[in-house]
């Protein structure tokens, strides 16, 4: 049997092959209840396990303390964009670091709800690097501060998240993590809040995790729904409404193959955030030592899971960006264009995608540049 093509799509993206196949044998029966799991009760016996089940191992894999809450909510990391300041703003001041696309559009969203200023941006270096955190214009009076730890779009991610408390600040972080979760690990002493879709490393479109300190719950503006309350999605054990069910139960499986994962001698999150960098190191180096294509990020923010590359000098030309990509999926190497508002190529490379993925789409580099050089 042949393999599948190679899947670079920056979201929803590659699940790992023998998770689908376990979804695929369990569609009609889920382990002889007679039931596919989109047909259970969420109230039920058996899909209560299931989510059970998936909280624990996802509180174990990122050894997530006991003082955070983890929440299965829908609408995505757009959707948390107001729920969160509906949630911890309290109507005062919100402080965000336009570090790209997306933390540009929380910073949007939150002026609906809350004194949102800029307390650093990336636009004067175009978004191809990171402010140092010492150069935050921080209010010590802000409810809290938010980061995009990783921007799909530009490439940039903060490889270490920031220290407020080094920074002289008590005020709480609020991270979007949506396309780097799962793939290392969190320093959970430097967090208050994280949320993220689970369309790139978790599981299917629909489902949004939320990990909450317990100290930032109870304080909702009274506009916000209660089924976006974070204390009383809480209280209810992510049950207050229906949750997106076979979402969780995809993303269950997604957590025990990475429990069983290995790699280089690790296991789990260590072994998976190990091949992340292993892979992006190969990439990043076929694109440094090529005269046709280029990765225009800073090197001590280039993103590990999303890597944006053009063709460089006199051959960044549409014609030869579209033949690379034409022969890059007859190649069964997919989705590889860019995102529409800056162009080229991005090759997105989360948990499921393996080495060889990577190896492959390297290869192509090299034989495009002699076939196009």
């Amino acid at each position: 049997m042949s393999r599948r093509p190679f899947n670079f799509s920056a979201g929803p993206a590659a699940l790992p092959e023998e998770v689908l196949s376990q979804v695929a044998g369990e569609m009609l029966d889920w382990q002889g209840s007679g039931m596919s799991v989109m047909e259970m009760s969420h109230r039920g016996a058996e899909f209560t396990s299931i989510a059970s089940a998936a909280e624990a191992d996802l509180r174990e894999l990122l050894q997530v303390p006991a003082n955070f809450h983890i929440l299965f909510m829908q609408g995505g990391g757009l959707a948390e964009n107001a729920i969160v300041p509906m949630n911890l703003s309290r109507g005062g001041k919100v402080d965000v670091v336009v570090s790209g696309s997306w933390s540009a559009k929380s910073a949007e969203e939150a002026q609906r709800y809350a004194d949102v200023s800029v307390a650093a941006s990336g636009a004067s270096a175009k978004f191809r690097a990171l402010p140092a955190p010492a150069s935050w214009q921080l209010r010590g009076d802000a409810a809290y501060v938010h980061i995009c730890s990783n921007e799909t779009i530009d490439g940039v991610e903060f490889h270490e998240l920031p220290d407020l408390m080094a920074l002289g600040h008590t005020t709480p972080l609020v991270i979007d993590c949506s396309s780097h979760q799962l793939s290392r690990s969190i320093d959970w002493s430097r967090v208050g809040l994280a949320f993220g879709g689970a369309q790139k490393n978790i599981g299917p479109a629909g489902l949004t995790l939320v990990f909450v300190r317990e100290d930032l719950l109870g304080h909702a503006l009274a506009i916000c729904p209660t089924a976006f309350d974070f204390k009383v999605v809480a209280e209810a054990k992510s049950m207050y409404n229906t949750p997106p069910t076979f979402g969780i139960y995809v993303a269950g499986l997604v957590f025990q193959w990475l429990k069983r994962f290995s790699y280089a001698g690790k296991t789990g999150v260590a072994a998976i955030e190990q091949r992340n960098i292993d892979k992006a190191q190969l990439l990043y180096a076929a694109l440094d030592a090529s005269p046709m294509f280029e990765n225009r990020v800073a090197a001590d923010c280039r993103s590990r899971m999303n890597i944006p590359f053009y063709l460089s000098g006199k051959f960044n030309t549409e014609t030869l960006t579209q033949a690379f990509l034409t022969g890059a999926k007859e190649r069964q190497l997919l989705q590889l264009k860019g995102h529409k508002s800056v162009g080229g190529m991005r090759a997105s490379i989360y948990n499921a995608m393996p080495l060889e993925g990577v190896q492959a789409l390297v290869a192509y580099l090299k034989d495009f540049e002699a076939a196009h050089g």
